[in-house]
């Protein structure tokens, strides 16, 4: 079916938005129902698979029984919805050694149960909206030791809600994906505004106060130490003790003082007489 197609990036076998959803694919209903509705999480129509029954109620992928899908792509990606019942999937494979195997994924199974040619595997789902992403290659591998060729078929029980079912190349993260194949649809934009800076009504001077503040938050702590050193080596000032005090004025006198007699001056005859 698409092993004549370019099978690279995304390969979508079925998208709940357009005109014939289930265009390649063949319904099966007893006691319950299958219909595209609103939903209203994602704001988007959803393909809804309910029924009393899980093996009674599907959707199988080709139409024709015959038919294979012939999809090399390994990694199995489904966009569905928790409606808190009993829901599973089931997808065949064709290894290398052209053996059929099968793996039946539910979220009733409490246990991994391996046989020669199905493997029963648990599933576990978040509320709301989950990606469910299926390595078909590693578990080819790890289940019958052999290498994953090619997608045979695919088949989707009840009870869930279908967004998208896609196959690709490898896990892409959130931002590669293509818009149409994210869970909420587009992100959002992360880019912040411009900030405007608003003119001044009156343009005037800085203030010297302010202008001199900010040189001194400028100043490095180099050029401070610098400043301190050249401060330390500055000879100190003279304290208050050391500096002389200015000589009272000479005040006018009436009273009459002797004069002072000088000693007579020392000869030799004066020694003598000192001496003896």
């Amino acid at each position: 079916m698409y092993r004549s197609a370019y099978q690279k990036g995304f390969l979508s076998v079925l998208y709940s938005v357009g005109s014939h959803p289930l265009e390649r694919w063949s319904t099966y209903t007893k006691n319950g129902y299958i219909k595209r509705i609103y939903d209203e999480d994602i704001k988007s129509l959803v393909l809804e698979v309910m029924g009393s029954n899980v093996s009674t109620t599907f959707i199988h992928c080709p139409s024709d029984c015959k038919m294979e899908l012939g999809i090399k792509l390994p990694f199995l990606v489904l966009l569905i919805k928790n409606m808190h019942k009993y829901f599973c999937f089931e997808v065949k494979v064709q290894d290398d050694q052209r053996f059929m195997r099968r793996f039946r994924v539910s979220n009733f199974q409490s246990k991994t149960s391996v046989k020669p040619f199905c493997t029963a595997m648990p599933m576990g789902m978040s509320p709301g909206w989950n990606q469910i992403q299926f390595n078909l290659a590693d578990f080819t591998r790890r289940a019958y030791g052999s290498n994953y060729l090619e997608t045979v078929t695919l088949q989707v029980h009840a009870n869930v809600r279908i967004r998208r079912i896609y196959f690709t190349d490898k896990l892409y993260t959130e931002a590669e994906l293509p818009h149409d194949y994210r869970l909420l649809g587009k992100p959002k934009d992360l880019k912040q505004p411009q900030k405007q800076y608003k003119k001044s009504a009156t343009a005037r001077p800085p203030s010297p106060l302010s202008t001199r503040h900010e040189e001194v938050k400028q100043t490095e702590p180099e050029v401070i130490m610098e400043t301190v050193e050249a401060e330390m080596e500055k000879p100190a000032p003279p304290s208050v003790s050391e500096m002389k005090a200015p000589s009272p004025p000479v005040e006018a006198s009436s009273e009459i003082v002797p004069p002072v007699e000088e000693p007579p001056t020392q000869t030799e005859a004066t020694e003598e007489q000192y001496y003896y």
